[in-house]
């Protein structure tokens, strides 16, 4: 007679076979790790194979882990009846769940699925929301209710904070810090440290980096909010420190956030990140008043020029391009694309810069030549971010 286990088992595989399994959800943990909650596993594809994700839910963080089918298959009966005394397979019409009793005694158990879930296979449908719901950071500011459900009114904020890391994780895997272990990302202008919390979850949960988080912001009651947050949920490697992008002292720095630095602190932001060789900088930035008193009008765009909203449209366009041009410069491949307006700014524009691997000095000639050529035809004085570098010799003369 065929054991509940293999049954289970039997059952898997048929639905793994037809397209038909939604998620495996294993629970009343009696493992080793203490901290171990469950774990949640769905069938995914990766490049055209067929997958099982794990979620190794713990109390303060989640380890994700992709394993070929047949791989996923084995992990699953090295730990049902082992680590976990429950083992739910759902199917889009039915939830079986094998139990064990301490006894060691299994017993399988068929029911109605409690609700309609389509299974999927598609990879980039997990990747929609690169953090779960349920993680304790957004509980504790406010993102989440006490039953880890969203708040409506942060929904917006919800969906600004996984759009931000599905940015930062593509820029981190195709970084020079893909291979390293330890990461120390700084964040100015963290505020409230919606974006701080979740970048430090995401790498140290979902990645299992050793990373080292850092938000900045000019107002010590953020300052303290952040800390305390942080503190009451144990999150070892997460700090917020009061100070001013133009004077703070970050020692070395991996990744550079300043999300929503005004005028030239974004300049400033970006001369710390490139000063202290960070191979990632990302920018959101707002307010252009240093460009724009210098613009001359030149001919022919001096008719349409004359417009205060091209004008500012202008400036903005210019302060942000020639920033991206002198990144380029001193050696970081750039882009500017429109990314999910913040709270503070009804401003949609982010500098995503990653630095090469190697450098490439007829490029940064050329590229400061075409600085040149821009600045002469505006007859702009002075860019902020182009005086920092000089001051400090980062930039060679085209």
């Amino acid at each position: 007679m065929t054991s509940p286990l293999d049954q289970f088992f039997s059952l898997l595989q048929t639905h793994l076979n037809q397209n038909t399994l939604v998620k495996i959800v294993l629970g009343n943990h009696v493992g080793p790790v203490d901290d171990l909650v469950r774990v949640l596993v769905r069938p995914v594809t990766i490049k055209g194979q067929a997958c099982l994700s794990f979620v190794h839910r713990h109390k303060t963080r989640d380890i994700i882990k992709n394993l070929p089918a047949a791989e996923g298959v084995s992990v699953l009966q090295s730990m049902v009846g082992q680590d976990f005394r429950n083992a739910h397979l759902l199917t889009p019409t039915e939830d079986i769940q094998l139990a064990f009793s301490k006894k060691g005694k299994a017993t399988l158990r068929f029911g109605k699925a409690e609700h309609q879930e389509p299974a999927s296979q598609e990879h980039n449908r997990q990747k929609e929301r690169l953090l779960a719901l349920d993680r304790p950071f957004l509980t504790a500011l406010g993102v989440t209710d006490a039953k880890q459900a969203l708040i409506p009114a942060m929904s917006r904020k919800w969906k600004q904070i996984n759009k931000f890391i599905e940015v930062f994780g593509r820029a981190l895997s195709t970084s020079q810090l893909a291979s390293s272990p330890d990461i120390h990302v700084v964040d100015f202008g963290s505020g409230k440290g919606y974006l701080t919390f979740a970048i430090h979850d995401y790498l140290q949960s979902s990645l299992g980096l050793n990373a080292q988080v850092t938000g900045v912001d000019l107002k010590q009651d953020m300052v303290e909010l952040g800390n305390t947050a942080a503190t009451k949920l144990g999150l070892a490697g997460l700090r917020f420190d009061h100070g001013d992008v133009r004077n703070y002292q970050a020692g070395t720095v991996n990744v550079m956030i300043a999300l929503h630095a005004c005028d030239i602190a974004t300049d400033y932001a970006i001369h710390m990140g490139i000063r202290t060789g960070a191979d990632i900088i990302m920018c959101s930035p707002c307010c252009h008043k240093q460009i724009r008193p210098q613009l001359l009008s030149p001919h022919p765009l001096r008719p349409i020029l004359q417009h205060g909203v091209h004008l500012g449209q202008e400036a903005e366009m210019l302060t942000d391009g020639l920033r991206a041009m002198l990144l380029e410069a001193c050696g970081y491949d750039t882009q500017v694309f429109e990314f999910i307006s913040l709270e503070h700014t009804n401003k949609n524009k982010m500098i995503l810069a990653i630095k090469r691997a190697s450098d490439a000095p007829d490029k940064a000639v050329e590229t400061l030549t075409q600085i040149q050529d821009i600045k002469n035809f505006y007859q702009i004085q002075d860019h902020c971010l182009e005086s920092l570098l000089k001051a400090e010799g980062l930039l060679n003369a085209a």
